[in-house]
């Protein structure tokens, strides 16, 4: 038996009963695809099922508000995927009549689609001959042939292509790519994989040579940034607080926060009044204390946060303000949305 057809009758009978398994329609495909990227499944498939229950097809969330489609992702993190999850449905609702394009080369046009996606929605919901690579199949085909070029190399990444491509089951292109990213998922997973009830056992070039825990390479080039938030929770006497709209190309695009005072370093509390002062025009005197004794810190892929929340008390009137009752109808990041779970306003 070769490669694909072991991957073939391992996913026939291990398979998990997943929502988006149940159907070929690529909207359904493309939103399952796009919401499990850096999302584990068991987080993800509420909010997909959510997802199809607010916007049953790409129309419905193509006239959505971009508030609306950002308040409904709230947790899922990577809000830039939101962000080109709802540009990808108005563009296939005007550009293509609410219909998915139906090749790899259309796919990749579709903003926030790359070479992974395109080819998951290609095979699945059009049975095209495409290979998909993922962090599952990278691991799968480095562990079994025993390649150790680095996986996030161009060499590397152009190698691996190629080798899907050669391996690939193309009679059964639908099921074989679903399950070797399933195969990656649940057998050959990335720590502990069960090598002794491997299909593949007898013929994996990392077991036999005891690389298991070497394979796949990854070149470790990720340099984290330390940054100190200081989050200011206004409140005045007649129950509004604020909240401003990041609107920079930075994180969490277009999602609401308490007025934020960023500084180089951790802020003591005895400078956190000039800090106000310095930055805002309150007319009357106001009351700060800190919320959290230890900062909080919040780990981002590229940087982590170490926040502060103060509670800001004033006696004149917030200009805009929002009333406390209200503070839930706006997107907001995790770390955020987790303060206003917390306190009792």
């Amino acid at each position: 038996m070769i490669f694909s057809e072991y991957i073939l009758h391992w996913y026939a009978k291990n398979k998990r009963d997943l929502p988006w398994r149940n159907t070929s329609d690529a909207y359904h495909i493309w939103l399952s695809e796009i919401m499990l990227q850096q999302t584990r499944v068991a987080q993800g498939t509420p909010y997909y099922l959510k997802f199809i229950e607010h916007f049953p097809t790409v129309t419905h969330l193509a006239n959505a508000n971009e508030e609306e489609v950002l308040k409904l992702w709230q947790g899922l993190g990577y809000y830039s995927r939101a962000r080109n999850l709802h540009a990808t449905a108005k563009m296939v609702t005007e550009d293509y009549n609410g219909s998915f394009p139906d090749t790899y080369k259309e796919l990749l046009k579709l903003k926030g689609v790359g070479d992974y996606t395109a080819s998951a929605i290609a095979s699945i919901s059009f049975n095209r001959p495409e290979a998909v690579v993922d962090g599952n199949v990278y691991r799968v085909l480095a562990r079994y042939f025993g390649v150790d070029l680095p996986i996030n190399s161009p060499e590397g990444s152009k190698y691996f292509k190629a080798l899907a491509l050669k391996v690939m089951n193309v009679e059964h292109i639908r099921d074989y790519n679903q399950g070797i990213m399933e195969f990656g998922a649940l057998q050959c997973t990335p720590r502990k994989p069960d090598c002794l009830t491997c299909p593949l056992q007898d013929s994996c070039v990392a077991l036999k040579e005891n690389k298991i825990d070497v394979l796949p390479v990854k070149i470790k080039k990720l340099k984290v940034k330390l940054r100190y938030f200081n989050y200011l929770v206004l409140l005045d006497e007649k129950g509004n607080t604020a909240l401003n709209k990041r609107t920079g190309k930075g994180i969490w695009q277009n999602l609401y926060e308490f007025p934020l005072l960023e500084t180089e370093k951790t802020l003591v509390d005895n400078n956190i009044k000039n800090k106000i002062d310095i930055n805002f025009s309150f007319k009357n005197s106001f009351e700060v204390f800190k919320y959290n004794d230890v900062e909080i810190i919040h780990k981002l892929s590229h940087q982590h946060l170490y926040t502060t929340f103060w509670i800001v008390k004033l006696t004149e009137e917030i200009k805009e303000g929002i009333p406390i009752s209200k503070i839930n109808d706006y997107p907001v990041p995790v770390l955020v949305a987790d303060f206003i779970n917390a306190f009792n306003f």
